[in-house]
């Protein structure tokens, strides 16, 4: 797909009867479009939608070639498309045999390519080299905040904190009798500097506080301790630290347990401090520091060694999506993806929620009718979940992702499908379970930002590309995420969290095929170290584990 903005429109299926506006639209502009001319009858703007035809009320609407909505009222060729005039509609899905066949991407450009990653004795590399501190329960909390503050500041891991250092300025400010509303923020970089880190190959030391472990469910209990077994198995992590009070749900020996079920091969360092048993929290806390930093030398041993692009697992993911996101950044992901694939690497495709509408595909691309089985189960007892509580996958939508032209959730869940690419299903994965089958993996997660990345790196993924087309500033631990924006004044507006503008694709100056090259191109170098990803330079660390509840 090129030369968008050749037009001020665009159709992305031939059996869509929406037209998807690309620049603003005026009321009463006329519009020519593939030799058929619309007149449109509302101001519309970019990113929106409008009729391509008269329809009658109960009519089904349809974009990327498949249901999206159903209309609650006549509306007239040029007609917007709102909440109002069209509610969600999606197909019903079931397992019917097909003979799906891909026809995988030219992948000669990147065929002797290599990235520089950490290599662990199960053979799995990591994209980067971190020691994690993990608390069982969220009564230790606190104890690993001044565990963070005090490792990071003597280890050279502590952000510039321009915001102490600019209430400091307006203290100072006021002391002297200065008007405070005309002091501008300090213009202090955030940057890391490698030069400042004690340890060169340690990429820093991450901490999981939650609010779990305790106090809720023994069902809860026994996900987080998965979820940080899983943390802990991860290939961007060399070492842990587990805090433990002691009495809680989660046991220390039910995290042991759950790491050697998922790798019994598994051989890192483990560090157990147990509040209960130690006669302070200074001591847990000294001791915690101690043994910490004596590991810390040891891991700072292994050094980067290039490893073929078959190594790599990423997840992809969107945030933040707008009418844009399924047109330039996810379809620019997903081919990508498919490039990743072709090579023998892993692709990790989540938010079951914004899957709802693009089932049958994804189902018809499944290589076994075991996963298509087990797709079909995790989708529909996830959807009868939601309807449980008054809610269902038709809600997901939120506000912002309207206001700027997602009006069904089908629409979003069709755009957001396309991070995914084109290649068959290899697999389909329940929340924490592990990707060990090359090609696309479907990960049962939320939508909800936070919860998608914390489970996408539970399953493996040691990159995660995150679209975004009005801006978020999600991260994660272990895991660097990469944020590309699906339009321009995006990429301008919020460049201090975006790396990579898929902009160009809406303005007809790159292809997506191009876009989706340089992506992979990005993603060797992040992986390489080369290339640091914002949110990583932000430290946004985001972690929520799932409790299994109803989250879209």
């Amino acid at each position: 797909m090129s030369g968008l903005q050749k037009n001020k429109v665009i159709k992305i299926h031939p059996s869509d009867n929406v037209l998807v506006a690309l620049t603003d639209l005026i009321k009463g502009e006329t519009i020519l479009y593939n030799n058929e001319t619309f007149i449109v009858q509302n101001n519309i703007p970019a990113k929106h939608k409008f009729f391509t035809v008269h329809l009658k009320k109960g009519a089904e609407v349809f974009m990327y070639g498949v249901l999206v909505g159903k209309l609650q009222c006549d509306v007239a060729k040029g007609e917007l498309m709102t909440t109002e005039n069209t509610k969600h509609a999606a197909q019903e899905y079931a397992y019917r045999k097909t003979n799906y066949k891909w026809v995988a991407p030219d992948v000669s450009k990147f065929a002797n390519k290599t990235f520089n990653g950490y290599y662990r004795k199960d053979g799995k590399v990591g994209t980067a080299n971190y020691w994690l501190f993990v608390p069982t329960v969220f009564c230790e909390n606190r104890n690993l905040d001044v565990i963070k503050e005090a490792l990071h500041q003597a280890l050279g891991y502590a952000v510039t904190d321009k915001y102490k250092l600019y209430a400091t300025h307006l203290v100072e400010a006021y002391k002297e009798g200065k008007e405070i509303a005309g002091e501008d923020l300090l213009d202090i970089s955030l940057s890391k500097k490698s030069n400042d880190r004690l340890f060169k190959n340690i990429d820093g030391i991450k901490f999981l506080n939650h609010s779990g472990g305790c106090g809720g469910t023994r069902q809860d209990a026994a996900t987080l301790s998965k979820l940080l077994a899983a943390y802990a198995d991860h290939p961007n992590v060399a070492g842990v630290t587990v805090l433990s009070l002691g009495c809680q749900h989660l046991q220390v020996d039910d995290f042991l347990k759950d790491v050697k079920e998922r790798n019994p091969s598994f051989d890192k360092p483990v560090l157990i401090f147990e509040q209960q048993e130690l006669l302070s929290e200074e001591i847990l806390i000294q001791q915690a520091i101690q043994q910490t930093f004596i590991h810390l030398i040891e891991v700072n041993k292994a050094e980067r060694k290039p490893a073929t692009l078959d190594k790599l697992c990423i997840g992809v993911k969107c945030g933040g999506s707008d009418g844009f996101s399924g047109i330039s950044a996810n379809p620019a992901v997903g081919y990508c993806a498919d490039l990743v694939v072709a090579l023998g690497g892993k692709i990790l495709l989540a938010e079951f929620p914004e899957l709802c509408g693009a089932e049958q595909e994804l189902i018809d691309r499944c290589v076994s009718e075991d996963a298509a089985s087990k797709f079909i189960h995790l989708m529909k007892t996830y959807d009868a979940q939601a309807h449980s509580v008054g809610s269902g996958f038709q809600m997901n939508p939120s506000p912002g992702n309207i206001k700027d032209g997602l009006i069904t959730d089908a629409i979003k869940s069709i755009g957001a499908c396309k991070k995914g690419g084109s290649a068959p299903v290899t697999d389909v994965l329940d929340y924490t379970e592990p990707a060990v089958k090359p090609g696309l993996n479907l990960v049962c997660t939320p939508g909800n930002d936070v919860e998608a990345t914390t489970g996408k790196a539970a399953s493996g993924a040691t990159l995660i590309l995150f679209t975004t087309g009005l801006g978020t500033p999600t991260g994660n631990p272990v895991c660097p995420v990469i944020k590309i924006a699906t339009n321009n004044k995006l990429a301008k507006k919020m460049s201090d969290i975006i790396d990579i503008n898929t902009g160009a694709i809406i303005d007809g100056t790159k292809t997506i095929e191009e876009m989706g090259i340089e992506i992979l191109d990005y993603c060797i170098k992040a992986a390489s170290g080369e290339i640091v990803p914002k949110a990583v330079l932000l430290n946004q660390d985001d972690f929520i584990p799932w409790k299994r509840g109803v989250s879209l």
